[in-house]
């Protein structure tokens, strides 16, 4: 499927566990001089969080008006009432988020669904999964995130939640997980958890950054077995919903050069069609998130 026109300006808000971000955006581009950034974090308290959507919500608009906004965020979310419980964002749970974004756009339509399903609408329409109908994107990064489009269309799921692939257990694991589960692909392949496992092993670095530039072999193991998780977690993916083409963006998925490569390897240990499915790196960069959100007014 082709770019669907948005027509006009979207206020796109994307929260994350490291920050929130606002911008314009018009038919898939940010509107110059509309981004604006600040800082969220798990030292942070609700208020102080509420403050920097307003912050960016209001940097972002500057003296325009909007008719509508997207909003994603960092999951688990309820999309029916609007609620936000980022796994890495404590002072979150059952945060009334799309209420508040809309409070401070009066009269606006607000669409809130999870980032991960924002990032795949992108790619799929803009990016590197443009022309294809059968669309997974993947974020790797402080977590493991991910969203679907079948047969062209957004999957939403009852709560909003499909496609969250970071909680997909994987065989063989025994990582604990923040949801509190073990083995789940978010607790093995993100950075921070890549780093505790490194350390865990001996290495005496503290960041995905500190993985990325280290020569020591634990370094290289603690990527190579993030990959390999998340190679794992989409030969699942596509067995169970025939992917085209699978699209990887996310901080520590540029941890290596040959991270694409390594997730690809692990994939092919599939079968038949789940090996068809194409693995690429995402296209349109930390541009994704905001440029998803406002696609998801028009979805």
């Amino acid at each position: 499927m082709g770019a669907v026109t948005e027509q006009g300006p979207v206020l796109a808000v994307d929260f994350g566990g490291t920050k929130v971000e606002a911008a314009l955006v018009t038919d898939g581009r940010i509107v110059e001089g509309t981004r604006t950034r600040r800082p969220t974090g798990p030292e942070r308290s609700s208020d102080e969080l509420d403050a920097a959507v307003a912050e960016v919500v209001r940097g972002a608009l500057g003296s325009s008006t909007v008719a509508r906004v997207g909003v994603g965020s960092a999951g688990p979310v309820d999309t029916v009432r609007g609620l936000a419980s980022p796994l890495n964002v404590p002072a979150w749970r059952d945060h009334p988020f799309r209420d508040v974004v809309a409070a401070l756009v009066p009269g606006a339509e607000v669409v809130f669904a999870v980032d991960g399903l924002a990032i795949t609408l992108a790619e799929q329409r803009y990016g590197a999964a443009r022309g294809s109908d059968n669309v997974m994107g993947m974020v790797v990064s402080t977590g493991v995130g991910g969203g679907l489009v079948l047969d062209g269309r957004g999957i939403r799921g009852a709560s909003g939640n499909a496609g969250h692939i970071g909680h997909i257990q994987v065989s063989g694991y025994d990582d604990l997980c923040a949801c509190g589960r073990r083995g789940c692909v978010e607790a093995i392949a993100s950075g921070p958890s890549s780093v505790r496992w490194a350390r865990a092993q001996g290495w005496e670095g503290s960041t995905g950054e500190d993985l990325a530039a280290s020569p020591d072999p634990r370094a290289r193991a603690a990527i190579e077995r993030s990959a390999r998780a998340v190679g794992l977690a989409i030969a699942s993916a596509s067995a169970l919903v025939d992917l085209d083409v699978v699209a990887i963006g996310g901080g520590f998925s540029r941890s290596a050069p040959d991270y694409i490569d390594l997730v690809r390897a692990a994939a092919d240990e599939g079968f038949g069609f789940v090996r068809a499915t194409r693995i690429v790196r995402a296209g349109l960069g930390d541009e994704a998130p905001l440029i998803g959100a406002a696609a998801l007014v028009s979805d």
